[in-house]
């Protein structure tokens, strides 16, 4: 399988990984345009399964290292199958109140707020678990982030209150719900992986397993979750399976799928970077994602495009605050 060798690569897909978990969100604005969140989710996860198992085996199955794709799936211990498969249910609920929260507040408030908070608690989380890097670092790094989700959400209230636009508070607490649960989905599919690629231990998976059996996790639990958003919407009307295939065009479907695969792909590769820059950062560094969704959010769909001054200069210093949270969340591997 193929494995990553240096913490400079690794550094770099976790850079991929930022933008691909950051930008996977755009098919959803442009999906529920034309039709509800939950029916694009369906599509959204199934996107998971499908790149779960193409990337399993194409780079998972070839080269000398480890173990082929097909060969670690089978040797995997119950445990190891229990952890990863509940690491994708964790998610997939927590995944599903942040795709609502942005429903209802949009990208630059839902994403910096949810995976914000995702982001300060797992990278405890997994550090605690792990005690891989700085922990100086590490703490200035999330601190950074923390005080910038605090902006952030404050400049939501403020644009809500000027706009005169429902309850700011509904979108900001469902995306605190969201980060809260999200935080500890990586740590069970990290439990899941022997953190040695070349030389795997007995029972464990490898990346490129894990991310299957968290893929498959995720989908057969969209059939309970996804139902619950679909018979009890937090915003708009109630939405029955008839609608899948009656409303679903090609291109919806492809929409959905692609969000899917985006996704997937940026989890991919924040699994095969843990083993050189540790499961703390390459989650870190992964969630930086909030950084990269806000910015989609403020500068392609205007999501503040009415705001005063007062909130604007809110919003520079919180994208100040990202970027030196992210900064030093590099830097604690070596520091």
């Amino acid at each position: 399988m193929v494995i990553i060798n240096s913490y400079s690569i690794a550094v770099m897909l976790t850079a991929i990984t930022m933008i691909c978990w950051g930008s996977w969100a755009n098919t959803q604005k442009l999906a529920t345009k034309e039709w509800p969140f939950q029916l694009f989710y369906w599509d959204y996860s199934l996107g998971i399964l499908l790149f779960s198992l193409v990337f399993g085996l194409t780079a998972g199955s070839i080269g000398e290292d480890g173990r082929s794709f097909v060969t670690d799936l089978m040797q995997g211990s119950w445990n190891s199958a229990t952890r990863a498969f509940f690491g994708g249910c964790v998610f997939n609920i927590a995944n599903l109140l942040l795709v609502a929260a942005i429903d209802i507040a949009g990208m630059a408030v839902a994403f910096p707020v949810g995976i914000g908070i995702a982001l300060v608690l797992g990278v405890i989380v997994n550090f605690i678990s792990e005690s891989k890097g700085n922990p100086v670092l590490l703490f200035i790094g999330v601190s950074m982030v923390a005080i910038a989700i605090i902006l952030n959400g404050l400049a939501y209230k403020k644009l809500s209150a000027k706009n005169k636009t429902g309850t700011p508070g509904k979108g900001i607490w469902i995306s605190i719900l969201a980060g809260i649960l999200m935080a500890f989905f990586f740590r069970f599919v990290a439990d899941s992986m022997s953190m040695d690629f070349k030389n795997p231990l007995e029972g464990k998976y490898t990346p490129y397993s894990a991310l299957f059996v968290f893929s498959a996790g995720l989908f057969v639990s969209n059939f309970a979750f996804n139902t619950f958003f679909m018979k009890k919407p937090l915003k708009g009307n109630v939405v029955n399976y008839g609608e899948y295939f009656s409303k679903g065009t090609p291109k919806l479907h492809l929409i959905g799928l692609l969000g899917g695969i985006i996704w997937s792909m940026g989890m991919s590769f924040s699994l095969l970077a843990s083993e050189q820059a540790g499961t703390a950062i390459s989650y870190g560094l992964g969630q930086g994602a909030t950084l990269v969704a806000a910015l989609w959010g403020v500068f392609v769909w205007k999501e503040f495009k009415n705001a005063s001054k007062f909130t604007n200069i809110l919003l520079a210093i919180m994208f100040l605050l990202f970027m030196i949270g992210i900064f030093c969340i590099i830097l604690a591997r070596n520091g």
